[in-house]
């Protein structure tokens, strides 16, 4: 299926004034939505927080960083958590799809008193060159031998994928790859005290997808019905070609692993 070409089959064409008159139906849905969506946004900040108990290490730019020096200065912080693991070739094309809306938020999130951090399981190192061949700025740190990624369920060992089901997104669910995406929020206090409030995962995602929300007002959508995987046809951005094609048949396939040495030290294999 190339997706540049598909026909859509429109619907029925009507005067200005049935058009206004279907619009203003719409909008008031729309506007209903709007409604449901600030609840829903009030009760998630009323959600209880947990406090943050085992110390977490990262590997930055600048050395080793707790959890707390993630935050970089500010009361809170989103992490998201991007599948890229010990020894893969690239990150995943769907995380690095939302990779791209990254950039043009964080000096905005900064000035809300907001720290976003980017995190994966792969070695500094690996997320260097990746980052670098991506072009992004944001900052990006490795939880390689840490218990972050298990901890916040967004990296499954060996074992755990052996049984079949594996713990995301609240229940216990079968998933394709080592490594998933997800998001987490966390708050500091003036004293250094860290909670962990929000964690989101799957279509909770969905909102930080600024293309995605771009499509949806389009007359063809996302226009992912029929896909096996409905993100298989996400490229990296320096991988999309004139007239590419997408399988529809085409299930979720984590990149290839390109250096198995670096597993083997980890404690998690």
């Amino acid at each position: 299926m190339a997706s540049t070409v598909t026909e859509l089959q429109h619907p029925k064409v009507v005067s200005e004034a049935e058009w206004i008159s279907e619009r203003k139906k719409l909008l008031a849905k729309e506007k209903e939505f709007s409604r449901q969506r600030d609840e829903l946004s009030r009760l998630r900040r009323e959600m209880p927080w947990e406090k943050v108990e085992k110390k977490y290490e990262f590997e930055g730019p600048n050395g080793k960083e707790s959890l707390a020096d993630l935050f970089g200065g500010r009361h809170q912080l989103i992490v998201y958590h991007f599948m890229f693991g010990p020894g893969w070739s690239e990150g995943c094309p769907s995380c690095s799809f939302l990779g791209d809306h990254f950039d043009g938020s964080t000096i905005h999130l900064a000035n809300r008193d907001t720290t976003l951090v980017v995190v994966s399981r792969a070695p500094l190192a690996q997320i260097a060159a990746f980052k670098k061949r991506m072009g992004w700025k944001f900052k990006w740190v490795s939880s390689f031998g840490s218990d972050f990624n298990y901890d916040y369920h967004v990296s499954f060992t060996k074992d755990q994928l052996a049984k079949g089901k594996v713990d995301y997104n609240y229940d216990m669910t079968q998933f394709p790859a080592e490594e998933a995406p997800g998001a987490s929020v966390f708050y500091k206090e003036e004293n250094g005290n860290v909670f962990h409030t929000y964690s989101t995962y799957a279509r909770g995602l969905d909102i930080f997808l600024g293309a995605y929300n771009f499509l949806d007002i389009t007359p063809k959508g996302r226009d992912e019905a029929g896909l096996a995987h409905s993100m298989a046809w996400v490229r990296h951005h320096d991988r999309y070609s004139e007239g590419y094609v997408v399988d529809p048949t085409q299930s979720y396939i984590p990149p290839k692993i390109s250096d198995e040495s670096c597993c083997s030290k980890e404690h998690h294999s």
